[in-house]
């Protein structure tokens, strides 16, 4: 439940429908909820206590901190949520490594085993004996395993986390025979609980990694996959195409097979005519969530991608956009038959898979219904498949039979609208950004602000050279664009960190200046600019950067869902992006899923 359905009800309603998107792995819909429902009963700490929990376990480490305190959860004696004070220390001591991780693995053991010494209770136990483990402890991990182990076995309740933590006592305790009889039982008992899955999982990967046992042990407790899914328009009967209309059959039962033999729990693409809707009636028929992301609005993609093989093709678009647990769409912009669109759709697709499987332990895997042949324009399934293929990333090719039927008069997106393939758009990683404060300086203080800020904001730049495509500046105001996310994010970082070092009183400044940054990733045209003399980037998501900026704390730098997911496409190892919420744009500029961009590894 997202919307209307749990609006005016209990407490309780808004919990039951956190606990449903939790089941699911949809963390970020989980923390959404929740936070919903405390605006409705702000003083609810169930809904505090998993509003933190979804941020936590999305990986979220430091804004799920914030949110514990700012919740003035610090003050709850109620296990769980102690427990969740020291979930967050381990999530902490997890991302660095070394010394530093055992010494804050020692702090949130201590922490856990507080609360188990205080409750009595297996859950924090189990997590003071792994993190002991990790701080490099193993015998009092062992001693606090031995302890454990008869608690969890006499417990009511829970059979799920019962059977979880027997399996992670026995890891301890080097009794692979037992941690696989209770990861056995454990996989009968999660109810559906992917996210609660996942944790174990991860935790039960780190004793493995520290005591060197195969992990292979875990294959047991597995969570259904995530797929990216890609594939030839069907051509209308009668029709020559990639995918002939009487292979349609033969495709749809070699999708299903695949989706079963992959045990596919999680969909991600579009739903253009042929292999797109064919991917989507499986996944709905074997109960699997459904995730469509369309390039442009509803009704020009069916008029572009979807009636072109006939009414038929409409009316099951229709159903499965109503079968969905989710419609995205790339831009609220018009095709103006530019195949671009239909690429950063599929990339967005590709990015949100991506993130899901993370955040759910998942495997994950494109699988395309191709012919094996180049694309006919900008995107297409080839392009789709060579960017999967070229992140090193798991492939099913399903060939389709083509057609020798006439002529279609359609052979491509951009050739039946008339318009030029292309479209002058581009996919470019934007950043805005300004410095709060800066309308109160005194006209004294303009040129140390233009010398020694813009002037750092100057350097900075200047040390990425041609990577930034484009540059400029007005008052306190900063537009750069750069080709990818990643030199966008590393750029975004580095102007914070140069802009923190600033001792802006000894320069003749207020301190209370900060700079903001917000940053996305969309299609925009790269044109002369007549007034500037040189090329500029225009277009619709050149406003929606504009728009994060102003929401984004001071010294902070946060991003569009786009933006996160290109970082996760192109392979970033280096930043994380945390969740923070749905948060309005600007000047009524709707809604975004934002997130905080940080260096991997700091705390």
């Amino acid at each position: 439940m997202t919307g209307p359905e749990v609006d005016g009800r209990p407490a309780s309603a808004w919990l039951a429908a956190v606990r449903e998107s939790e089941r699911r792995g949809e963390l970020l819909a989980a923390y959404d909820i929740a936070e919903r429902g405390l605006e409705r009963y702000p003083d609810d700490v169930p809904l505090k206590h998993r509003a933190v929990l979804a941020l936590a376990r999305a990986g979220a480490t430091e804004q799920a901190q914030k949110r514990f305190l700012d919740y003035g959860l610090a003050d709850v004696a109620d296990e769980d949520v102690a427990a969740l004070n020291a979930r967050i220390a381990k999530d902490r001591a997890l991302a660095v490594n070394g010394a530093e991780r055992r010494r804050r693995a020692a702090e949130a053991a201590s922490l856990y085993e507080a609360i188990f010494t205080r409750t009595g209770g297996y859950y924090p136990g189990i997590n003071a004996a792994t993190m002991y483990l990790i701080a490099g402890e193993p015998s009092l991990a062992e001693t606090l395993a031995r302890r454990v182990r008869p608690l969890a076995l006499a417990a009511s309740g829970e059979p799920y986390y019962r059977a979880a933590t027997l399996a992670e006592a026995a890891l301890l305790l080097d009794d692979p025979a037992a941690a696989r009889e209770a990861l056995a039982s454990a996989a009968t008992l999660h109810g559906g609980d992917f996210a609660g899955v996942a944790s174990t999982r991860k935790q039960l990967r780190l004793i493995c990694a520290a005591k060197g046992s195969d992990p292979t042990l875990l294959a047991s407790l597995w969570v259904p996959s995530v797929i990216h899914y890609s594939g030839h328009r069907i051509a209308a009967p009668g029709l020559s195409g990639r995918f002939a209309a009487d292979a349609e059959s033969d495709a749809a039962a070699k999708i299903a097979e695949a989706l079963a033999a992959e045990r596919v729990g999680f969909g991600y693409g579009s739903l253009a005519c042929g292999a797109d809707i064919l991917f989507a009636e499986a996944l709905i028929a074997r109960r699997a969530e459904l995730h469509v992301v369309l390039p442009f609005a509803d009704e020009e993609f069916v008029a572009t991608s979807v009636a072109t093989a006939g009414p038929g093709w409409v009316e099951r678009f229709r159903t499965c956009i109503g079968a969905a647990a989710s419609v995205s769409h790339a831009t609220e912009g018009a095709h103006l038959g530019d195949d671009l669109l239909y690429r950063y759709a599929a990339e967005y697709a590709m990015g949100l898979a991506l993130l899901r499987a993370r955040y759910l332990d998942a495997e994950i895997r494109q699988i395309a219904v191709w012919d094996g042949g180049p694309a006919a324009g900008d995107a297409g399934t080839a392009i789709d498949v060579a960017t999967w293929k070229g992140k090193g990333l798991p492939l099913t090719v399903i060939a389709p039979r083509p057609t020798s039927a006439r002529p279609s008069s359609a052979t491509s997106t951009a050739a039946a609208s008339g318009a030029i393939v292309g479209g002058g758009r581009h996919l470019r990683a934007m950043l805005f950004g300004d410095v709060k404060g800066f309308s109160k300086l005194k006209d004294e203080e303009i040129p140390i602000f233009v010398a020694r800020l813009l002037g750092t904001i100057g350097e900075v730049l200047a040390r990425y050279g041609s990577a930034v495509l484009f540059r400029n500046t007005w008052g306190d105001g900063i537009f750069a664009v750069f080709s990818d996310a990643q030199t966008a994010a590393a750029c975004a970082l580095e102007l914070q960190a140069a802009i923190g070092r600033l001792d802006l009183v000894a320069l003749g400044l207020p301190p209370s200046l900060a700079l903001r940054l917000g940053g996305h990733y969309g299609p925009v045209y790269g044109v002369p600019d007549p007034v500037l003399g040189v090329a500029n980037f225009f277009g619709a998501h050149v406003s929606r950067t504009a728009r994060i900026e102003p929401v984004t704390p001071e010294g902070s730098v946060y991003v569009s869902e786009p933006f996160a997911a290109a970082l996760a496409l192109e392979g970033n190892k280096r930043f994380g992006c945390d969740y923070v919420g749905q948060m309005a744009a600007a000047k009524g500029y709707g809604s975004f899923r934002m997130y905080l961009v940080r260096h991997l590894g700091n705390s």
